[in-house]
C-alpha cells in the first residue's frame, strides 16, 4: 500500500504545533483542532522533535531551515435504568434508604483539573458504603445535569477555555460636541468552568479593538486560559472554514505572547459556542437592558456603567447551583489560569510583500530597505505605530522606525550593495540604456528621476513604471509624452501617465515649450553610471 502523503505545512504552523505541544502541554487532538490538521500529523511532528531530546527553548533558537530539516527528515457504554433523583442539591436520602449525593458540589468538583466522576464516586462510597454503585451514580448525575441550562450543563476544566464574541445589540453614544450618534459594539468573554464574565464596549469590531479586548479580559481575570474559543469573526479568523480556518497573524501573535491557543468554533455548530452565546444573552438581558434608558456621551462613561453591572452579575447567585460566578471563579478557576506575562502585548499588524529590484518594500506608500540579496524574495512585514520589521523565513532581516511620509524612502546603508555590476542584475546604467531604446526623451526622463533621488535606486520604481507604459500605449507615444514632460518639467510617472491618458502626446508641442539642451558640470550624465 502506498504511503499516505501529509499536507505540506508552513513553518509558521509547524512552530505552532511545537509550541502547543511542548510549551502549552496540549494533547494532539486539541493541537489538531487549533491548527486545522489531522492529529496523526501532529503526533508525527511532535515525536520527531521529542525523539531528538529537544526542548521548546531549543526550537525557538532554530532558524526555519534548521527546523524544517529536523521535522521533515528524518464510545461509552449504555446507561442502566435507575430510580428518580431528589431535588437539586438535596443531600438527604432518596430512592429508599440510599444517601443522595449533592450533585451541585459534584458538578463543581468535576471542573477541577484531574478530577473524574469515578474518583468522586469512590469518595462518596467511602462516606456512604451503602450508597449507589458506580454505574447508577453516573446515570443519576447525568439525569441531574440535563436539568441545567446548556451553558451550565457543559463540563469544562478550570482554566481550560475562554469563549469570546460580540453581542448582537449595540449601545448608542452621543458626541457631546457634534451631537452625532455612534453605535458602540459590546465584547463578551466568558470562562468555561465558572461562567465568570467580562464585558466592555468598543467603537468597532476591527482587529485592533478585538485584540485589545482580549488583553483587557486577561488582565480582568488575572490570568490566561489555555484555549480561547472565538466565533468565526473576520477580525480573528482570516478565512472561516469548518475544517481549516486560518487564524489572523496578529491574533495568532497575541495568543503566542500570552501562551494560549486559538481554537475557533466550528461553522454551524452552536454547541461549540453555547457558553458565550448564553453569556451574550445574559449580558443583553441583565446589563444592556438595564442601560436602555440612559444616555451616554463618551465610551469611557459607557464602560464605567458596564463595569459596575458586570460586577453585580458575577456576584449574583446561581438559581440551580450553590454560589455565584465570582465564588466559583475564586474557588476553582483563578488558581488554574496561566500567569500573565511580564509585559503587555503590543498591537502589531502583518503584511506580505515582495522585495522590489530597488531592494525596498512598500508599506502605506513609504519604502523601507532590506538586504539587497533578498531582491524578488517574498517577506513578511510586522508593523506597529512606531516600528517596521521585515522577516524572511522566520528570521528578522531589517528593522526601521515607522515613517508615514508618502513616496519617501527609508534606507540603511548596510542594505545597499557595494557594486551593482557585481551583485545585481538591475543597475542605473542598464535602466537608462533600456529607456534609450525607446527614445532620447525617455532616457532623459529616467536619468532626471534618478538624479533627483539621494540614491539612484530609489527612483527604480518610477522608472520601471514609466517604461511599462509602452505596453499599454506604444513606444512612439511614450517617447512623445516624455518629450512633453521634459518641456513642462514634469518628469514623473504620474505626469507622463496623465499625458498619455489625455492624449496630449498626440498634439504638437508649442514652440515656446521647446528648450535647448542644458550642459552643466553638475549634471551627472548617462556615463556617470558606467
Amino acid at each position: 500500500m502506498a504511503r499516505r502523503r501529509h499536507k505540506r505545512l508552513s513553518m509558521r504552523k509547524i512552530r505552532e504545533i511545537v509550541r502547543l505541544g511542548l510549551n502549552c502541554q496540549m494533547g494532539c487532538r486539541e493541537i489538531a483542532r487549533s491548527c486545522s490538521i489531522s492529529h496523526s500529523t501532529v503526533s508525527e511532528y511532535l515525536n520527531r522533535v521529542k525523539g531528538n531530546g529537544l526542548t521548546y527553548g531549543d526550537i525557538e533558537k532554530m532558524s526555519d531551515g534548521e527546523l524544517e530539516r529536523l521535522v521533515k527528515g528524518g464510545r461509552e457504554g449504555k446507561a442502566v435504568k435507575a430510580g428518580k433523583t431528589g431535588k437539586t442539591g438535596d443531600a438527604g436520602k432518596a430512592n429508599g434508604s440510599r444517601p443522595q449525593p449533592d450533585w451541585g458540589v459534584i458538578h463543581q468538583e468535576l471542573k477541577k483539573s484531574g478530577v473524574t466522576l469515578q474518583l468522586l464516586w469512590q469518595e462518596y462510597k467511602q462516606i456512604h458504603p451503602d450508597g449507589y454503585q458506580s454505574t447508577q451514580f453516573c446515570e443519576l448525575y447525568s439525569r441531574w445535569k440535563k436539568k441545567l441550562r446548556v451553558s451550565l450543563r457543559q463540563s469544562y476544566k478550570a482554566g481550560e477555555k475562554m469563549f469570546v464574541d460580540y453581542a448582537g445589540q449595540t449601545v448608542p453614544v452621543i458626541d457631546s460636541k457634534s451631537g452625532e450618534v455612534k453605535d458602540a459594539q459590546v465584547f463578551v468573554a466568558v470562562l468555561g468552568a465558572s461562567n465568570y464574565t467580562y464585558t466592555e464596549a468598543t467603537w468597532d469590531q476591527g482587529l485592533a479593538s478585538w485584540t485589545a479586548s482580549h488583553v483587557r479580559a486577561f488582565e480582568y481575570f488575572g490570568g490566561v486560559p489555555r484555549i480561547v474559543v472565538p466565533d468565526n469573526l473576520k477580525s480573528g479568523v482570516s478565512r472561516p472554514c469548518r475544517y481549516e480556518p486560518d487564524i489572523n497573524p496578529t491574533y495568532h501573535e497575541m495568543a503566542t505572547h500570552y501562551g494560549t491557543a486559538i481554537i475557533p468554533a466550528r461553522v454551524r455548530k452552536p454547541k461549540d459556542k453555547a457558553k458565550v452565546e448564553g453569556g451574550v444573552l445574559i449580558v443583553e438581558r441583565w446589563i444592556l437592558a438595564s442601560l436602555r434608558n440612559r444616555t451616554f456621551f463618551s465610551l469611557n462613561e459607557l464602560n464605567e456603567a458596564i463595569s459596575d453591572l458586570v460586577g453585580k452579575l458575577n456576584h449574583r447567585p446561581f438559581k440551580k447551583l450553590e454560589g455565584s460566578r465570582h465564588s466559583w471563579f475564586e474557588n476553582i478557576e483563578r488558581e488554574a489560569l496561566l500567569a500573565l506575562p511580564q509585559t503587555q502585548y503590543v498591537f502589531a499588524e502583518w503584511k506580505k510583500a515582495r522585495v522590489n529590484i530597488d531592494y525596498h518594500v512598500e508599506l502605506n506608500r513609504h519604502y523601507y530597505s532590506v538586504p539587497y540579496k533578498l531582491v524578488r524574495e517574498e517577506v513578511n512585514l510586522r508593523y506597529t505605530v512606531n516600528t517596521v520589521e521585515v522577516f524572511h523565513r522566520g528570521e528578522r532581516v531589517a528593522s526601521h522606525r515607522r515613517d508615514n511620509r508618502s513616496g519617501a524612502h527609508t534606507t540603511q546603508k548596510e542594505h545597499m550593495p557595494h557594486s551593482h555590476q557585481q551583485y545585481l542584475e538591475w543597475t542605473p546604467s542598464r535602466i537608462i540604456h533600456w529607456a534609450g531604446t525607446v527614445g532620447k526623451s525617455t532616457a532623459q526622463v529616467v536619468e532626471t528621476i534618478m538624479n533627483s533621488r539621494q540614491h539612484p535606486e530609489q527612483g527604480y520604481r518610477s522608472c520601471l513604471g514609466i517604461l511599462r507604459l509602452a505596453k499599454h500605449f506604444s513606444s512612439g507615444r511614450l517617447e512623445a509624452a516624455c518629450q512633453r514632460a521634459v518641456a513642462i518639467k514634469g518628469c514623473s510617472y504620474k505626469s507622463i501617465r496623465s499625458i498619455l491618458e489625455k492624449g496630449l502626446d498626440q498634439q504638437p508641442l508649442p514652440s515656446s515649450m521647446i528648450q535647448p539642451p542644458v550642459n552643466h558640470a553638475n549634471i551627472r550624465g548617462g556615463g556617470y553610471y558606467n
